[in-house]
């Protein structure tokens, strides 16, 4: 907390100390409540400092029960809102987490409400972007956010290459045709596999994968999530190329001879019954040539003057 001296400093430093309309927001949860850190409290709080500042609260924005992962957070969504047309010149909240899910957030918030002249006000923390040096020490902030995010990536880099070394599977449910061991690695279910290559077989007979979806389910055959199955579904299976044992994490990609359920030749011969079928598709969709277009536009008109003129109705 911020001693009364302090805060005259603050205000000696701000640009524009007499000119500022403030904006108050709060937010609640059902966990922080039982803790006394209520809406009034903040409100309250935030009101004291407003006043020791001499800002001027045009708005108090509350949001009741409310996480703070949910950017649509309805009293949020509507400050942000006004912000935009900039009626406020500084959001006042009393601790960052009933602002912001994280610094982070708080950054990418920061930079978009900066491009309307808009600042923040933490009465708890040191964050103030109304001075040189609060946007100063928030820009450090910024940057330890993005150094913090950088780091992330690359220990989640490091992680993937670390899985994708031993061939691990990196989601949490294995494709169609495995399960996951205790290592992690896929295993080769026979049950489930033998259908894999019975779909790659169908679909090379009718090149068509509605029908092998059609006749999956007259079967009463069911995807591994137990659903019916659809085109797409099918789609997604002929499309894997774990089943020939090609395996790709991060930046690695390697065969996996363990991992192989489908011939490496089936599979491109798939392959070239989509692509060709794809490029079919492209060539009958052929631009319609201008009289055609003309006609068709002539013909609307004309339907819409008949109908203008109620001869449509009066023919039915």
């Amino acid at each position: 907390m911020f001693d009364r001296d302090q805060v005259r400093t603050r205000v000696a430093e701000q640009d524009d100390p007499d000119e500022l309309r403030a904006a108050v927001y709060a937010r609640t949860s059902s966990t922080s409540q039982k803790y006394g850190y209520s809406l009034d409290e903040q409100v309250s709080r935030c009101l004291s400092r407003c006043r020791l500042l001499g800002w001027d609260v045009l708005f108090v924005y509350r949001d009741g029960a409310e996480s703070g992962k949910d950017t649509d957070r309805p009293m949020f969504k509507r400050m942000l809102s006004a912000a935009e047309k900039r009626v406020f010149d500084v959001i006042v909240f009393w601790k960052l987490d009933r602002f912001s899910r994280s610094l982070l957030h708080a950054v990418q918030l920061e930079s978009e409400l900066r491009q309307h002249g808009v600042y923040l006000y933490s009465v708890t923390e040191q964050i103030d972007t109304t001075s040189a040096t609060g946007r100063f020490n928030f820009r450090n902030l910024a940057s330890a956010a993005e150094f913090e995010r950088d780091m992330i990536r690359q220990r989640t880099q490091i992680g993937l290459d670390a899985l994708a070394s031993e061939a691990c599977w990196p989601n949490a449910s294995a494709p169609l045709g495995y399960k996951i061991d205790n290592d992690g690695r896929l295993q080769i279910i026979e049950e489930e596999a033998e259908l894999v290559r019975d779909i790659f077989e169908m679909y090379i007979k009718a090149r068509s994968m509605p029908d092998v979806a059609a006749d999956l389910n007259s079967r009463g055959i069911q995807t591994k999530q137990g659903g019916d199955w659809t085109p797409r579904a099918v789609g997604d299976v002929l499309r894997n190329e774990i089943y020939t044992g090609q395996y790709e994490v991060g930046e690695i990609s390697k065969h996996v001879q363990e991992y192989q359920i489908i011939k490496t030749e089936i599979f491109e011969e798939v392959t070239a019954i989509r692509r060709r079928f794809v490029e079919d598709e492209d060539a009958k969709r052929s631009p319609m040539a201008d009289s055609r277009k003309e006609r068709a536009i002539t013909r609307v008109r004309e339907m819409y003057r008949d109908y203008r003129e109620g001869s449509i109705g009066d023919s039915l």
